[in-house]
C-alpha cells in the first residue's frame, strides 16, 4: 500500500471520528429539542411481559422493530378472533408510536365492533360500553396525539354513523337512546341563540370566578355541601345535582331553586354545559353554532331562518366530526382520504333528511328472564324530516363542484346525485307535496335527461318507483314509506277528500303488514317497526307539524278526527300523553 492511500485513510478516520465527536456533543441538546416538541416517546409499558418492557427500552431508537412484531401478532389475533388479546397488544403499540395514526384505527375498530358484538344483545349496556371505549379512545387521545391525520377524524365519524346511527347492530336503539340522554341536558331548549350563548361562555372556572354573584353562589353551594368544594369536580358534580337533584342532599336544592330564575344561575349553568362540551365530550360549541349556520334545515314558513341541527342524532355527531377532520387535516390538492371524509358529511346530510326526526315512546317486550312477564322500556324509531332536502343538495352540489377537475370516473358522484334526487321526487310525492315533488322531478330531468326512468310524468314515476321500492323494500324505505304515505293520508281526510284517504292509510297498514318481520329473533327486533297506531301518530303529527300546510287547514284537521273519528282520536291523544310524558320527564332534569 502507498504512503499517499495510507495518509488519506488516516486523515479520513481522524475526520469522521471527529465529526462524531461533535454530533455526540450536541445529541444532548436535540434530544431534549426533541422531548420539548414531542417527537420522542419514553413511556413505559404497564402490565407488559418483561421481556417486552426489557427491550423497548434496551432497543431504545429500534422500537419500531418491536412495534412491527406487535403489529403482525395483534392483525394474526384479530384474524383469529382473539379480539381481547389483539387489544392488549394494540394498547402497547399506542405507547410505543402514538402518532402511528392506524393503530389508534384499529384498536377503536377492535372495541366498538369486534369486541362489542362479542356479548349476547341481551346486555346492551356491556356492548355500549365497548362502542364508547371505540369511540372515546380516538376522540380523547388519538385525535389529540394525531391531529393532523384525517383518517381517525372519519374513523370516528363513521363510528357515530354507522355503529350508533345505522340499523345494522342489534343494540342500535340502545345505542341511540344513551347518546339522547347523554348529551340532550346539555343543549337546553337546542335553539341557535342557546348555541351561541355556549360558544360565547367562559372557558375556564378562573373566568367564571371574577364575578361576585357566582363566587357568593358557589360558596354557598360548597358550605352546604363539600361535595362543591372540590374545583376538580365542580361542574361534574353542578350538572348531576341539575339532572338528578336525589342524588345530593335536600339542602343543596334549596340553593338551586334560591337562585331560581336569577342571572347568575343562568349564566353558571350556561357556562358548565359548555365545560362538560368542550372538556368531555371535545365538542366546541363555536364550530357547533356553525355547523347548525351552514346545515342545519331550512324553516319552511321562512326560507331565510336556519333550524339547528339535533346533537341528540348520531349523524350530527358524524358531521361534527369530519368536518372537524377536513377543517384541521383538510388540503387544498385532491387526496381519496379527504373525499372520504367529505362523503361523511353528505351522507350524515342524507340519513338526517331520510331519519332525521326521532320519536322516543315506550315499548312492551316479553322479559328475557321470564318470558310470561311484560317489561317497558324506552324505544325510538326515525322518520324523514324533509326540511334538510336543500342542504343535503346544497352539500352534494358543493362536493361535485370542488372534485370536478380531480375526478377520473364522471359518474362517481354524480350518480349518488341523481339518485338522491329521484328519491326525494317519490317522498315529497308521499307527503302530499305535489309542487314541491314536481320541481325537483323538473330540475331531476333537466340535469339528466339520458335516464330513460323519468321521460314518463311524475304520477306514473312516483306509481312505478313506488313498485320497485316494495319489491326489495328495506327498513329505510319502510320507514319512509309508510310513514309519508300516512301523513298524506291525513292531508287528504283534512281537505275532505275522504276516499283517498281511506285509501292511502289502507295501502299504508298493507306495506306495514308486508314489511313487519313475523319472528321475534333478535335479527326482527332489530329492524321492527313500531306499532302500526303508533305510526298512525308520527303519521299524524308529521302532517301537524309541517308548515309547508296552512295552519288552519292543521287544526282543522283534528278537529274533525275528534269529532268523527273519536276511537282514533282517543288512541292519538293516549299516544301523545305518552310521548309528551316521556318527553317530560326528559326534559325535566335540565329545570
Amino acid at each position: 500500500m502507498q504512503l499517499k492511500q495510507i495518509i488519506l485513510y488516516i486523515f479520513c478516520f481522524l475526520g469522521a471520528a471527529g465529526l462524531l465527536f461533535l454530533g455526540a456533543q450536541k445529541l444532548d441538546r436535540i434530544n431534549t429539542q426533541r422531548s420539548e416538541m414531542k417527537l420522542v416517546i419514553n413511556e413505559p409499558l404497564e402490565n407488559a411481559p418483561p421481556s417486552l418492557a426489557f427491550a423497548t427500552v434496551a432497543l431504545g431508537a429500534f422500537r419500531g422493530l418491536i412495534v412491527d412484531v406487535l403489529w403482525i401478532r395483534a392483525d394474526q389475533l384479530k384474524e383469529d378472533g382473539k379480539f381481547f388479546d389483539a387489544k392488549q397488544l394494540a394498547e402497547w403499540i399506542t405507547l410505543l408510536q402514538p402518532r402511528f395514526g392506524a393503530v389508534w384505527d384499529f384498536h377503536a375498530w377492535n372495541m366498538a365492533y369486534n369486541i362489542s358484538v362479542t356479548i349476547p344483545a341481551s346486555r346492551p349496556q356491556e356492548r355500549w360500553h365497548w362502542v364508547q371505549n371505540g369511540y372515546e379512545l380516538l376522540r380523547d387521545k388519538g385525535i389529540e396525539k394525531n391531529p393532523k391525520n384525517i383518517d381517525l377524524y372519519r374513523s370516528l365519524a363513521w363510528i357515530f354513523q354507522h355503529k350508533i346511527g345505522n340499523v345494522m347492530d342489534d343494540c342500535h336503539k340502545y345505542y341511540k337512546l344513551q347518546l339522547y340522554h347523554s348529551i340532550k341536558p346539555l343543549i337546553g331548549p337546542g335553539t341557535q341563540e342557546y348555541y351561541i350563548k355556549l360558544a360565547h361562555a367562559p372557558k375556564n372556572l378562573e373566568q367564571v370566578l371574577t364575578d361576585p354573584d357566582t363566587v357568593k353562589f358557589l360558596n354557598e353551594l360548597s358550605a352546604a355541601d363539600s361535595a362543591f368544594a372540590d374545583r376538580q369536580e365542580l361542574v361534574n358534580n353542578y350538572l348531576t345535582l341539575r339532572q338528578q337533584p336525589s342524588k345530593f342532599p335536600e339542602k343543596d336544592s334549596y340553593i338551586i331553586n334560591a337562585y331560581k330564575g336569577t342571572q347568575t344561575l343562568e349564566n353558571f349553568d350556561i357556562f358548565a354545559k359548555a365545560y362538560y362540551l368542550r372538556n368531555t365530550w371535545k365538542l366546541e360549541p363555536e364550530f357547533m353554532a356553525e355547523l347548525n349556520e351552514k346545515y342545519g334545515p331550512i324553516d319552511y314558513k321562512d326560507p331565510n331562518k336556519v333550524l339547528p341541527l339535533d346533537w341528540t342524532l348520531a349523524d350530527v355527531h358524524a358531521i361534527y366530526w369530519a368536518s372537524l377532520g377536513l377543517k384541521n387535516a383538510g388540503g387544498d390538492k385532491y387526496s381519496f382520504e379527504e373525499l372520504n371524509t367529505n362523503r361523511i358529511v353528505f351522507h350524515g346530510l342524507q340519513n338526517l333528511y331520510t331519519r332525521g326526526k326521532m320519536i322516543i315512546y315506550t315499548s312492551k317486550t316479553a322479559s328475557q328472564n321470564d318470558p310470561c312477564s311484560i317489561v317497558e322500556q324506552g324505544d325510538v324509531f326515525l322518520s324523514p324530516d324533509l326540511r334538510m332536502f336543500a342542504r343535503y343538495d346544497q352539500a352534494l352540489r358543493a362536493l361535485m363542484t370542488k372534485y370536478a377537475e380531480y375526478r377520473t370516473d364522471p359518474n362517481i358522484l354524480e350518480v349518488p346525485h341523481r339518485n338522491m334526487l329521484k328519491r326525494a321526487v317519490l317522498l315529497f310525492y308521499q307527503a302530499g307535496h305535489t309542487d314541491k315533488a314536481r320541481q325537483i322531478y323538473n330540475t331531476l330531468r333537466k340535469e339528466y335527461p339520458e335516464d330513460r326512468e323519468i321521460q314518463v310524468s311524475l304520477t306514473e314515476y312516483a306509481r312505478n318507483r313506488l313498485i320497485n321500492l316494495l319489491t326489495t323494500i328495506g327498513y329505510s324505505n319502510a320507514t319512509e314509506i309508510i310513514t309519508l304515505m300516512l301523513q298524506e293520508a291525513y292531508y287528504r281526510y283534512a281537505v275532505y277528500d275522504d276516499d283517498e284517504a281511506f285509501g292511502r292509510e289502507k295501502m299504508a297498514r298493507e306495506v306495514y303488514d308486508y314489511y313487519q318481520p313475523n319472528s321475534n329473533d333478535e335479527e326482527a327486533n332489530r329492524i321492527a317497526l313500531p306499532d302500526f297506531d303508533i305510526m298512525r301518530y308520527i303519521g299524524l303529527t308529521g302532517f301537524i307539524k309541517d308548515s309547508r300546510y296552512p295552519e288552519d287547514l292543521r287544526q282543522n284537521l283534528l278537529e274533525r278526527i275528534r269529532t268523527e273519528r273519536p276511537e282514533l282520536y282517543e288512541k292519538m291523544k293516549k299516544q301523545q300523553e305518552t310521548v309528551i310524558q316521556k318527553m317530560q320527564q326528559q326534559e325535566g332534569t335540565q329545570q
